[in-house]
């Protein structure tokens, strides 16, 4: 019997690493979970990030990327045995340029309790991560002491004590994102 794995993405770190490395490569997120668990059977892919900052009085273009993501969202709760688990992005501040700063709340606490929830129930064989911060450390550990083998999916920035924790890794390279690209439309059809 194959095992049985969870997938946890962090959805903000894999935005960064399609727009730095990958020319901001549109990707298939079926796909996506398909190579992740290989041949283990899939329990369920957990997606997190937040829906971009609104203030009390956003621009339409504010409003439109709300709106947009809040679709994408939707779209990704749809898909077979996904998760769509979405944190707060609040205000911090602004830099000297007056540029804002954001940052996300609860998204990295519910991905370390998703995985040590599934891990301590015995739900799972196999973790398989898409990350690249050190904050999900203590909770590897808790699922690696529960008997889970934990492999980590990272592009080129990855916290180097995460790379450390994790059993097995894998560096996305461009063979894999693509093997899961978005398929366009036929142009004819």
């Amino acid at each position: 019997m194959a095992d049985r794995v969870a997938l946890f993405i962090d959805g903000a770190y894999l935005q960064r690493v399609l727009a730095d490395e990958f020319g901001r490569a549109n990707i298939d997120f079926g796909r996506l979970s398909e190579q992740m668990a290989g041949d283990a059977k899939v329990l369920r892919t957990y997606y997190y990030n937040c829906l971009p900052y609104q203030s009390r009085s956003p621009s339409e273009q504010d409003q439109e990327r709300f709106d947009n993501a809040r679709r994408f969202y939707h779209s990704l709760a749809l898909l077979p045995r996904f998760e769509v688990r979405l944190g707060r992005l609040e205000l911090r501040g602004h830099r000297t340029d007056g540029s804002p700063i954001f940052e996300q709340k609860r998204v990295d606490i519910m991905l370390g309790v998703d995985l040590v929830q599934h891990a301590a129930k015995g739900h799972i064989q196999q973790a398989v991560l898409l990350a690249g911060d050190s904050d999900f450390i203590p909770a590897i550990a808790v699922a690696k002491s529960e008997g889970v083998l934990v492999r980590l999916f990272h592009g080129g920035s990855c916290h180097n004590d995460l790379l450390r924790e994790v059993d097995e890794r894998v560096r996305l390279d461009q063979p894999f994102i693509d093997a899961i690209l978005r398929q366009q439309p036929d142009a004819a059809a």
